[in-house]
């Protein structure tokens, strides 16, 4: 009988070769892990999501094109079975809540150790989450100090605005905003400038953690 374990399969996707090199040079010493594949672009981890299904994905947030946290999104509807570990260098509001919002599982910061990774992997193909405590203390904060949704905070939008805001929200660009909303990228831009006047905020990731406080993205 044979009691052979199969491995755990990972795309990783990432701009950058040298950090694609270095975290597959690691994990392909462990025996229970098995890179299936490299991804520089938020297209290519989908196309090869398609084609591998693996069973997960470290994936960057700062992509050329679709971002990561798109790419998130369609990895996660093309495969719902595959995990998506966020591996990136960026920890600002705006770019957690629509990642993890985007079904990642994880979201764990560049500067962890080789050995840390190869765990976290593992976690995510068990269905487990990891953060990283500066990502777990910025959660915890938010939901100690959420506002109840409040939607008089957004009377001075419009619908499309608020369409806008939403999108604004969930990380995407002002291209990605135009295409979806069959938009010039010249209106969306005047949207966002609209919308940051009417909720006095100064740039969009006030905009996009203000609308998660209140509670406009919510189901």
């Amino acid at each position: 009988m044979d009691d052979k374990i199969e491995p755990i399969t990972i795309l990783i996707v990432d701009d950058h070769s040298i950090v694609r090199q270095r975290a597959r040079a690691f994990l392909e010493t462990q025996p229970d892990l098995q890179v299936i594949g490299e991804a520089e672009s938020g297209e290519e981890a989908v196309r090869l999501t398609q084609e591998c299904l693996p069973d997960v994905v470290l994936m960057d947030l700062m992509l050329p094109g679709m971002s990561g946290v798109e790419a998130t999104r369609a990895v996660k509807r093309l495969s719902p079975r595959t995990q998506v570990v966020v591996l990136t260098s960026f920890h600002e509001d705006d770019a957690i809540f629509p990642a993890l919002r985007a079904g990642a599982i994880s979201y764990v910061l560049k500067d962890l150790h080789s050995t840390e990774l190869a765990d976290i992997v593992r976690k995510a193909a068990r269905g487990e989450s990891t953060l990283h405590p500066r990502i777990a203390a910025r959660l915890i904060h938010e939901v100690q100090t959420a506002k109840a949704p409040t939607p008089a905070a957004f009377a001075e939008l419009t619908e499309r605005e608020l369409e806008v805001l939403r999108l604004i929200a969930e990380g995407d660009s002002n291209m990605t905003i135009a295409e979806k909303l069959v938009l010039s990228e010249k209106t969306v831009k005047g949207h966002v400038s609209n919308i940051l006047s009417k909720l006095h905020m100064a740039d969009r990731t006030q905009a996009a953690v203000f609308a998660w406080q209140q509670g406009l993205m919510s189901p």
